[in-house]
Protein backbone atom coordinates (compact mmCIF):
# COMPACT_ATOMS: atom_id res chain seq x y z
CA UNK A 1 0.00 0.00 0.00
CA UNK A 2 2.51 2.26 0.94
CA UNK A 3 4.39 1.81 -2.40
CA UNK A 4 1.18 2.50 -4.61
CA UNK A 5 1.20 5.92 -2.63
CA UNK A 6 4.65 6.67 -3.58
CA UNK A 7 3.36 5.78 -7.04
CA UNK A 8 0.61 7.88 -7.14
CA UNK A 9 2.72 11.07 -5.40
CA UNK A 10 4.88 10.47 -8.02
CA UNK A 11 2.29 10.74 -11.13
CA UNK A 12 0.94 13.48 -9.65
CA UNK A 13 4.21 15.39 -9.58
CA UNK A 14 4.61 14.21 -12.81
CA UNK A 15 1.36 15.68 -13.97
CA UNK A 16 2.15 19.21 -12.10
CA UNK A 17 6.06 19.16 -13.51
CA UNK A 18 4.47 19.25 -17.09
CA UNK A 19 1.83 21.82 -16.55
CA UNK A 20 4.77 24.42 -15.57
CA UNK A 21 6.28 22.83 -18.66
CA UNK A 22 3.23 23.91 -20.61
CA UNK A 23 2.78 27.10 -18.89
CA UNK A 24 6.75 27.90 -19.72
CA UNK A 25 5.93 27.67 -23.10
CA UNK A 26 2.22 29.36 -23.40
CA UNK A 27 4.37 32.10 -21.73
CA UNK A 28 7.35 31.92 -24.27
CA UNK A 29 4.72 32.13 -27.52
CA UNK A 30 3.14 35.41 -25.84
CA UNK A 31 5.77 37.36 -25.08
CA UNK A 32 7.97 36.13 -28.29
CA UNK A 33 5.09 37.64 -30.27
CA UNK A 34 4.32 41.23 -28.40
CA UNK A 35 8.49 41.85 -28.76
CA UNK A 36 8.00 41.08 -32.39
CA UNK A 37 4.40 43.25 -32.84
CA UNK A 38 5.56 46.30 -30.07
CA UNK A 39 9.89 45.55 -31.68
CA UNK A 40 11.30 44.96 -27.87
CA UNK A 41 14.27 43.61 -28.14
CA UNK A 42 15.23 43.14 -24.68
CA UNK A 43 11.70 41.54 -24.36
CA UNK A 44 12.93 39.36 -26.81
CA UNK A 45 16.39 38.38 -25.57
CA UNK A 46 14.16 37.20 -22.23
CA UNK A 47 12.44 34.94 -24.14
CA UNK A 48 15.92 33.47 -25.32
CA UNK A 49 17.09 33.10 -21.92
CA UNK A 50 13.42 31.89 -20.67
CA UNK A 51 14.01 29.30 -23.01
CA UNK A 52 17.09 27.79 -20.79
CA UNK A 53 14.13 27.00 -18.02
CA UNK A 54 12.08 24.76 -20.43
CA UNK A 55 15.19 22.92 -21.41
CA UNK A 56 16.04 22.23 -18.23
CA UNK A 57 12.47 21.25 -16.88
CA UNK A 58 12.91 18.62 -19.94
CA UNK A 59 15.54 17.06 -17.87
CA UNK A 60 13.91 17.21 -15.00
CA UNK A 61 10.68 15.58 -15.90
CA UNK A 62 12.78 12.57 -17.92
CA UNK A 63 14.34 11.82 -14.62
CA UNK A 64 11.28 11.42 -13.08
CA UNK A 65 9.69 9.32 -15.96
CA UNK A 66 12.51 7.38 -15.87
CA UNK A 67 12.67 6.27 -12.39
CA UNK A 68 8.83 5.52 -12.38
CA UNK A 69 9.79 3.24 -15.15
CA UNK A 70 12.37 1.51 -13.13
CA UNK A 71 11.44 1.90 -9.75
CA UNK A 72 7.95 1.74 -9.77
CA UNK A 73 7.90 -0.81 -13.17
CA UNK A 74 4.42 0.20 -14.26
CA UNK A 75 2.21 -1.94 -16.19
CA UNK A 76 -0.72 -0.93 -18.80
CA UNK A 77 -2.44 2.53 -18.85
CA UNK A 78 -0.02 3.95 -16.06
CA UNK A 79 2.93 2.36 -18.42
CA UNK A 80 1.31 3.93 -21.57
CA UNK A 81 0.86 7.46 -19.67
CA UNK A 82 4.41 7.81 -18.43
CA UNK A 83 5.95 7.04 -22.33
CA UNK A 84 3.37 9.50 -23.35
CA UNK A 85 5.18 11.91 -20.93
CA UNK A 86 8.31 11.35 -22.47
CA UNK A 87 7.72 11.88 -26.03
CA UNK A 88 5.58 15.15 -24.88
CA UNK A 89 8.46 17.01 -23.35
CA UNK A 90 10.27 16.55 -26.18
CA UNK A 91 7.82 18.45 -28.25
CA UNK A 92 7.54 21.00 -25.58
CA UNK A 93 11.22 21.46 -25.39
CA UNK A 94 11.16 22.00 -29.14
CA UNK A 95 8.46 24.72 -29.01
CA UNK A 96 10.56 26.52 -26.70
CA UNK A 97 12.85 26.66 -29.34
CA UNK A 98 10.76 27.44 -32.13
CA UNK A 99 9.81 30.25 -29.96
CA UNK A 100 13.44 31.32 -29.40
CA UNK A 101 13.58 31.35 -32.88
CA UNK A 102 11.37 34.00 -33.32
CA UNK A 103 12.78 36.59 -29.93
CA UNK A 104 15.95 35.87 -32.32
CA UNK A 105 14.37 37.68 -35.38
CA UNK A 106 12.85 40.56 -33.31
CA UNK A 107 16.50 41.31 -32.85
CA UNK A 108 17.39 42.33 -36.39
CA UNK A 109 13.51 43.19 -37.28
CA UNK A 110 13.01 46.19 -39.09
CA UNK A 111 8.74 46.82 -40.34
CA UNK A 112 7.54 48.62 -42.67
CA UNK A 113 5.22 51.24 -41.59
CA UNK A 114 2.64 50.18 -43.78
CA UNK A 115 2.27 46.24 -42.99
CA UNK A 116 -0.16 45.55 -39.85
CA UNK A 117 1.84 42.21 -38.45
CA UNK A 118 -0.79 42.23 -35.65
CA UNK A 119 -2.62 39.80 -36.98
CA UNK A 120 0.13 37.51 -35.82
CA UNK A 121 -0.98 37.79 -32.41
CA UNK A 122 -4.10 36.10 -33.52
CA UNK A 123 -2.08 32.81 -34.81
CA UNK A 124 -0.08 32.95 -31.69
CA UNK A 125 -3.23 32.94 -29.30
CA UNK A 126 -4.27 30.17 -31.28
CA UNK A 127 -1.19 27.98 -30.76
CA UNK A 128 -1.40 28.93 -27.20
CA UNK A 129 -4.36 27.66 -26.55
CA UNK A 130 -3.38 23.99 -28.41
CA UNK A 131 -0.42 24.16 -26.27
CA UNK A 132 -2.61 24.47 -22.90
CA UNK A 133 -5.39 22.37 -23.99
CA UNK A 134 -3.23 19.14 -25.14
CA UNK A 135 -1.49 19.57 -21.75
CA UNK A 136 -4.70 19.98 -19.72
CA UNK A 137 -6.14 16.83 -21.67
CA UNK A 138 -2.93 14.77 -20.28
CA UNK A 139 -3.79 15.35 -17.12
CA UNK A 140 -7.43 14.92 -17.13
CA UNK A 141 -7.42 11.94 -19.28
CA UNK A 142 -9.72 14.08 -21.61
CA UNK A 143 -9.89 12.24 -24.88
CA UNK A 144 -12.33 14.36 -26.11
CA UNK A 145 -10.22 17.20 -25.80
CA UNK A 146 -7.25 16.13 -27.13
CA UNK A 147 -9.30 15.09 -29.94
CA UNK A 148 -10.49 18.87 -30.16
CA UNK A 149 -6.46 20.12 -30.31
CA UNK A 150 -5.96 17.84 -33.31
CA UNK A 151 -9.03 19.36 -35.35
CA UNK A 152 -7.43 22.83 -34.01
CA UNK A 153 -4.36 22.68 -36.19
CA UNK A 154 -6.35 22.57 -39.00
CA UNK A 155 -6.73 26.32 -38.62
CA UNK A 156 -3.12 26.99 -37.93
CA UNK A 157 -2.45 25.91 -41.57
CA UNK A 158 -4.75 27.54 -42.99
CA UNK A 159 -3.75 31.01 -40.86
CA UNK A 160 -0.42 30.18 -42.24
CA UNK A 161 -1.69 29.75 -45.99
CA UNK A 162 -3.20 32.98 -45.46
CA UNK A 163 0.30 35.27 -44.52
CA UNK A 164 1.63 33.43 -47.64
CA UNK A 165 -0.86 34.30 -50.13
CA UNK A 166 -1.41 38.01 -48.43
CA UNK A 167 2.61 38.76 -48.45
CA UNK A 168 2.90 37.78 -52.31
CA UNK A 169 0.18 39.80 -52.96
CA UNK A 170 2.09 42.77 -51.14
CA UNK A 171 5.31 42.11 -52.99
CA UNK A 172 3.30 42.32 -56.40
CA UNK A 173 1.35 45.63 -55.56
CA UNK A 174 4.61 47.43 -53.88
CA UNK A 175 7.44 48.62 -55.07
CA UNK A 176 9.63 46.59 -52.04
CA UNK A 177 13.57 47.38 -51.95
CA UNK A 178 14.08 45.22 -49.30
CA UNK A 179 12.63 42.33 -48.62
CA UNK A 180 14.44 40.84 -45.62
CA UNK A 181 11.50 41.94 -43.36
CA UNK A 182 8.95 39.90 -45.40
CA UNK A 183 11.03 36.71 -45.26
CA UNK A 184 11.28 37.52 -41.31
CA UNK A 185 7.34 38.11 -41.33
CA UNK A 186 6.83 34.06 -43.32
CA UNK A 187 9.41 32.54 -40.83
CA UNK A 188 7.60 33.73 -37.26
CA UNK A 189 4.42 32.61 -39.09
CA UNK A 190 5.98 29.07 -40.29
CA UNK A 191 7.49 29.29 -36.53
CA UNK A 192 3.97 29.02 -34.99
CA UNK A 193 2.54 26.79 -37.55
CA UNK A 194 5.16 24.49 -36.59
CA UNK A 195 4.41 25.28 -32.64
CA UNK A 196 0.54 24.23 -33.73
CA UNK A 197 2.23 20.97 -35.12
CA UNK A 198 3.80 20.32 -31.90
CA UNK A 199 0.72 20.74 -29.72
CA UNK A 200 -1.08 18.24 -32.04
CA UNK A 201 1.69 15.49 -31.68
CA UNK A 202 1.69 16.32 -27.58
CA UNK A 203 -2.47 15.87 -28.35
CA UNK A 204 -2.02 12.52 -30.08
CA UNK A 205 0.00 11.05 -27.02
CA UNK A 206 -2.70 11.73 -25.45
CA UNK A 207 -4.93 9.39 -27.04
CA UNK A 208 -1.91 6.74 -27.12
CA UNK A 209 -2.06 7.27 -23.32
CA UNK A 210 -6.18 6.75 -23.24
CA UNK A 211 -6.29 4.28 -25.85
CA UNK A 212 -3.31 2.36 -26.08
CA UNK A 213 -3.59 3.33 -30.09
CA UNK A 214 -1.08 5.85 -31.93
CA UNK A 215 -2.01 7.89 -35.12
CA UNK A 216 -0.06 7.41 -38.22
CA UNK A 217 1.81 9.80 -40.07
CA UNK A 218 3.30 12.68 -37.14
CA UNK A 219 4.62 15.60 -37.96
Amino acid sequence: MVKENIFDKKLKKLDEDLTRMGELCEIAIAEATKALIEGNTDQARAVIEADEEIDQMEKDIERICLRLLLQQQPVAKDLRKISSALKMITDMERIGDQTSNIAEIVLTFKNEDTVDIKGIGTMAEATSRMVRHSIKAYVDNDLEMARYVMEEDDKIDKFFGKVRTNVADYIQNNNVENAEWIFDIIMVTKYLERIGDHATNIAEWVEFSITGVHRAGRS
